[in-house]
C-alpha cells in the first residue's frame, strides 16, 4: 500500500512524464501564435484575482486576530480576578462556622445533638457501636435483582396458585410498604441527618437511608414482576384506610423537625427531635412492620410467594438493624439530656407505642378477617402486644400489655438473624459483600 509520501511522489512523478511528453506540441504551438501576432502587451486583468486575493487576506487576518486577542484578554482579566479572590478570601468566617479554632477534636468533644465540634472529623470515634453497625449494614448489601421471582410469577398467574385472602395479604403488604420506607428515608434525609450531630451516628444514617432505597427498589420490583396495577398498589396509603391512617400517622410524626426553620438547641426542640426519633424509629420501623413481615414470611414457609419472601426477608434484616440503632441512638440522647426524659414524656412515649399498636391490629384485622397461613387477627393482636413491650422495654419503660406471649417464635429466629439455611432453599440468610460477619 503508498503512503502519502509515495503518493506524493508517484504524482510529481507522473506530472513531469506528462509534461516532457507533451512539451514539442506546446512549443509548436507557441511558434505559430507568435508567428501570427505579435506578443501581447501586460495582461493586467488576468492577475486581478490574485491582487484581490491579496488585498483581502490581511482584512481577515486583522479581525481574527482582533477577536483572538479579545478573547485573550477576557481569560486573563478572569484569571486575574480568580487570583485576586482567593487572596482576600478570609478562612474566619468557614472556620468559625465549623468550630474548628487551633485545637483538635477530643471524643469528650462529641454530642449526639447540639455539638458545636467539628462534624466534618469522623475520628476519634465516641460511639463504637454506631460505627460498627455502618460496618454490619455495608456488609449485608444486597440487590433486589438477585433474587429469582420466576415460582412467584407462576404462582400469581395461576388461577388456583393463591387464595384470595392470601393474594389480599400480598398486595397490601406491597402497597403499604412501597411508600412506609419512602416517608422513613424523607424523614432521614430532610430531617433526621440535619440534627444529629455526631459523625459516626452521621455515617450509619447515610447507609440506612440507601438501604432504605433499595427496600422501595424491592417492592417496586416485586410489584413490576408479578404484573400488579403499579397505581393501585403505589397509592394505597392514600386509598385504604388501614394503610392511610398508618401513613398519615408517621407523616404527622415528621412535620416539625423538617421545616427548615427548625433547630435544636433548647428543650423543647430537643424534645420534639426525641419524639420523632420515637415516633419513626420504635414506631413505624418497630411496630407497623412486624403483621406484614409476618404474613409474607409465613407465606414462604409455606413455599408459597418464595422469591417475594427472600426479599422480605432481607429487607427485615436490614429494619432489625435500623430499629436497634434508633433505640442506641435515642437512649443516648436521654443519656446526654436527662432534663428531657420527664414523667410526662414517657407517659407521651408510652401513648404513641400503643397508638402504634393499636393501628397495626386494625390492619391485621383489614388483612385477615378470616383465618389464613395459620395464623389469624386474635393471634397477630396478641403478637403485637408482645413486640410492643418488647419496645417499651427497650426505652426503659413498663410493659402496657402483662403476660402477652409470642405466638410465632420462628420470627424471633428470623429476626436474631441466626446462621441457618433460609428455609426456602435458596441462600443463607447472612449473605454479604465485602467482609465477613459474624452474628454471634
Amino acid at each position: 500500500m503508498l503512503s502519502w509520501d509515495d503518493y506524493k511522489e508517484e504524482s510529481t512523478q507522473s506530472s513531469a512524464s506528462k509534461g516532457a511528453n507533451t512539451a514539442p506540441a506546446v512549443k509548436q504551438q507557441a511558434m505559430q501564435q507568435e508567428a501570427v501576432q505579435p506578443a501581447p502587451q501586460a495582461q493586467p486583468a488576468i492577475e486581478e484575482p490574485a491582487v484581490s486575493y491579496q488585498t483581502k487576506e490581511p482584512v481577515a487576518t486583522t479581525e481574527t486576530r482582533a477577536t483572538e486577542s479579545k478573547e485573550n484578554k477576557t481569560v486573563s482579566d478572569a484569571v486575574a480576578l480568580a487570583k485576586q479572590a482567593i487572596e482576600d478570601l478570609d478562612p474566619a468566617p468557614g472556620l468559625e462556622e465549623l468550630e474548628m479554632g487551633a485545637a483538635r477534636i477530643e471524643v469528650d468533644d462529641k454530642k449526639m445533638i447540639n455539638c458545636r465540634a467539628d462534624l466534618n472529623q469522623l475520628v476519634p470515634f465516641k460511639y463504637d457501636w454506631a460505627w460498627q453497625k455502618y460496618l454490619d449494614g455495608c456488609a449485608n448489601h444486597w440487590m433486589p435483582q438477585e433474587v429469582n421471582m420466576t415460582a412467584d410469577v407462576a404462582i400469581w398467574k395461576s388461577a388456583d396458585g393463591l387464595t384470595e385472602d392470601e393474594r389480599k395479604i400480598v398486595m397490601r403488604s406491597l402497597g403499604y410498604f412501597s411508600t412506609a420506607d419512602s416517608l422513613v428515608a424523607n424523614n432521614l434525609v430532610l430531617a433526621i441527618y440535619r440534627h444529629i450531630t455526631n459523625p459516626e451516628a452521621r455515617q450509619y444514617i447515610l447507609r440506612q437511608a440507601f438501604e432504605e432505597a433499595i427496600h422501595t427498589h424491592a417492592y417496586q420490583y416485586c410489584i413490576e414482576s408479578l404484573g400488579m396495577d403499579e397505581g393501585e398498589v403505589f397509592n394505597m396509603y392514600r386509598e385504604v384506610p388501614s394503610v392511610a391512617k398508618k401513613a398519615a400517622w408517621s407523616i404527622a410524626h415528621t412535620a416539625g423537625i423538617s421545616n427548615p426553620a427548625f433547630h435544636t438547641g433548647t428543650e423543647e426542640a430537643d424534645r420534639e427531635l426525641l419524639r420523632n426519633l420515637i415516633g419513626f424509629y420504635v414506631v413505624t420501623e418497630g411496630v407497623f412492620f412486624y403483621c406484614g413481615f409476618t404474613q409474607i414470611l409465613s407465606m414462604g414457609r409455606r413455599n408459597k410467594m418464595t422469591g417475594v419472601a427472600e426479599q422480605f426477608q432481607y429487607i427485615l434484616r436490614d429494619e432489625s438493624m435500623h430499629l436497634n440503632f434508633g433505640i442506641d441512638v435515642i437512649n443516648q440522647i436521654k443519656l446526654e439530656n436527662p432534663k428531657l426524659w420527664t414523667e410526662d414524656f414517657k407517659a407521651e412515649v408510652k401513648q404513641m407505642v400503643l397508638e402504634g399498636t393499636e393501628l397495626e391490629i386494625a390492619y391485621a384485622r383489614d388483612t385477615m378477617p378470616r383465618g389464613v397461613l395459620g395464623m389469624n387477627a386474635a393471634m397477630m393482636e396478641e403478637y403485637l402486644h408482645f413486640i410492643a413491650n418488647r419496645r417499651l422495654a427497650q426505652l426503659g419503660l413498663g410493659e402496657a400489655y402483662p403476660g402477652a406471649q409470642n405466638p410465632f417464635p420462628w420470627m424471633s429466629e428470623i429476626m436474631d438473624l441466626r446462621k441457618e439455611k433460609n428455609f426456602f432453599e435458596t441462600r443463607v440468610i447472612e449473605y454479604q459483600t465485602g467482609g465477613a460477619l459474624s452474628w454471634e
